[in-house]
C-alpha cells in the first residue's frame, strides 16, 4: 500500500468543514448528521460580524477542550477516529539543540523501543505490564519525533526537549 503524504498547513475550522463538504457533499453530511443543509453551509463559512458563518462543531469541541483542560477528550476523539493523540513537546527556552544530537536521540529512543519489544517477546507472549512499558516508550518516541519534525518545519531546534 503506498504511503500518502499530505502537505499540512494550519486551517481554520470552517475551511476544514468546507473541504469535507467539497469532498463528500454537504447534502450527505447534513443527512448523516440530521441537520439542515443551510446549517452545514453556515459551518463552512467564516464567522463574521454581519452574521454569515456559524459556530461549528469543531469550534465547540476546541472550546470544550480549552474549558476542561482534560486531554481525555482529544484522546477519545483520536481513538474513535482510529488514531492516537501525540502531544507536541513544550519549548524550553535557553537551550539550543543541534540537528545531529536530536537525530541521534531519535535513533536511541527507537533502539529503546526495540529493546522493550525484544524483552517482552523472549517467552513468546507479552504481558499487560510489558505492553504498558512498550506503549510508554513508543509514546515518548512519537512525541520526541513530532517535536523534531516541528523544529525542522520551523527551522528552530531550541524547541527540542532533552528527555
Amino acid at each position: 500500500m503506498p504511503i500518502i503524504i499530505y502537505a499540512w498547513e494550519a486551517m481554520n475550522s470552517h475551511q476544514v468543514i468546507k473541504d469535507a463538504c467539497d469532498k463528500h457533499g454537504a447534502k450527505k453530511i447534513a443527512g448523516d448528521l440530521g441537520v439542515s443543509l443551510s446549517l452545514v453551509y453556515k459551518w463552512a463559512q467564516p464567522r463574521t460580524d454581519s452574521g454569515s458563518g456559524s459556530r461549528n462543531p469543531l469550534d465547540r469541541v476546541i472550546e470544550l477542550i480549552h474549558s476542561t483542560r482534560d486531554p481525555r477528550i482529544i484522546e477519545w476523539i483520536c481513538e474513535q477516529s482510529g488514531g492516537y493523540f501525540v502531544r507536541n513537546p513544550e519549548t524550553i527556552d535557553g537551550e539550543n539543540y543541534e540537528v545531529m544530537p536530536a537525530t541521534s536521540q531519535i535513533v536511541e529512543q527507537f533502539a529503546a523501543l526495540l529493546a522493550e519489544i525484544s524483552k517482552a517477546v523472549h517467552d513468546d507472549s507479552i504481558t499487560t505490564r510489558e505492553s504498558r512499558r512498550i506503549r510508554r516508550v513508543w509514546d515518548a518516541l512519537k512525541s520526541f519525533t513530532e517535536g523534531f519534525v516541528n523544529c525542522c518545519e520551523d527551522g528552530d531546534f531550541k524547541k527540542m526537549r532533552n528527555d
